[in-house]
């Protein structure tokens, strides 16, 4: 109790005495912040040096040495960016938003509103997708929800779902994920890369190469509620600005085989990747989890489950 007590101090110390004072300044100010912490990070303190290098040599292991140096240079200018963006994300007007984060055809949710079905956005932890869930709620009149996992730190996870919603958006747990389909034709927005937390219980997908865990609830909620399922494509026009392409993957997730829609997004993301390396997380360790070597009978059982669910009158 006193270690959850002093744990809740500390992060209130540093939000109210540090992030939130911070987050009130122009965001030409905070960029200056954030050269200083890409000098950091790419010098005296490189974040994660070794993380990013191993995932970087599996992703692209025909690259020379300094082509992948130079893609984590990139990245650690990215991520000082999108460290003092997130900052600033905590008290950004809607007005400046909308400015920064465009969305170039919105006209598509208007086309897919006939189907009379929940829309499943899916993306990836690929250029700024903390302004992609802030903004969300702002650009539609359906009911929007953003399922996800909540931070180990109590008092963070408060205050950072507090500001997420401030527009409108509901975060709903993973456990909860139900909630929101409880709503009528909802907007529903989930981050697909996350690494699955066991490598029993996903599916396992070439990615970049590489034999990859996925996690499957996409595709389950999908086949699940009968949703469409859109990517949400962004893409960085200039420091601070971005773009956001909606790109309809699928209208009858039912009509697919098993496997094919998770095939689907994570193709798109791949491609984003592909496109501009070094504005995915690569921090994170994608690649922590091995494949069971009974993966053919789990695969084959999660396959059956499926079918049986959601195929069984087919």
């Amino acid at each position: 109790m006193v270690a959850r007590q002093i744990q809740i101090l500390s992060g209130a110390l540093l939000y109210y005495g540090l992030v939130l004072p911070l987050s009130y300044l122009p965001l030409r100010i905070l960029y200056v912040f954030a050269d200083l912490v890409f000098i950091l990070l790419s010098t005296v303190l490189p974040y994660r040096k070794k993380t990013i290098d191993q995932n970087l040599l599996l992703a692209f292991p025909n690259q020379t040495t300094e082509a992948r140096k130079q893609i984590r240079k990139d990245f650690y200018r990215y991520f000082a960016d999108l460290l003092v963006e997130s900052v600033k994300n905590l008290t950004i007007s809607k007005k400046q938003l909308r400015e920064r984060m465009h969305l170039k055809n919105p006209e598509i949710v208007e086309e897919i509103k006939g189907l009379n079905k929940p829309i499943l956005l899916v993306a990836g932890h690929y250029n700024n997708w903390e302004w992609l869930i802030t903004a969300q709620a702002l650009w539609f009149k359906q009911p929007s929800y953003g399922i996800g996992m909540p931070l180990s730190h109590p008092f963070w996870n408060q205050k950072l779902t507090q500001r997420r919603e401030r527009f409108g958006l509901k975060v709903v747990h993973a456990q909860n994920y139900q909630e929101a389909f409880d709503a009528n034709q909802p907007i529903i927005l989930v981050l697909a890369d996350q690494a699955p937390s066991s490598a029993h219980n996903c599916l396992w997908l070439p990615f970049l190469g590489i034999e990859t865990p996925v996690i499957f609830g996409p595709e389950y909620m999908a086949n699940k509620y009968d949703c469409v399922l859109v990517f949400a494509n962004i893409s960085n026009s200039k420091r601070g600005y971005y773009n956001i392409q909606l790109e309809l993957i699928v209208e009858e997730s039912k009509n697919l085989p098993y496997q094919e829609l998770t095939q689907l997004h994570v193709q798109k993301l791949e491609q984003q990747i592909l496109d501009n390396p070094a504005r995915w997380l690569w921090s994170h360790k994608r690649w922590k989890h091995k494949q069971p070597s009974n993966w053919l009978q789990l695969s084959t059982a999660l396959q059956q489950k499926f079918e049986t669910s959601f195929r069984k009158h087919a």
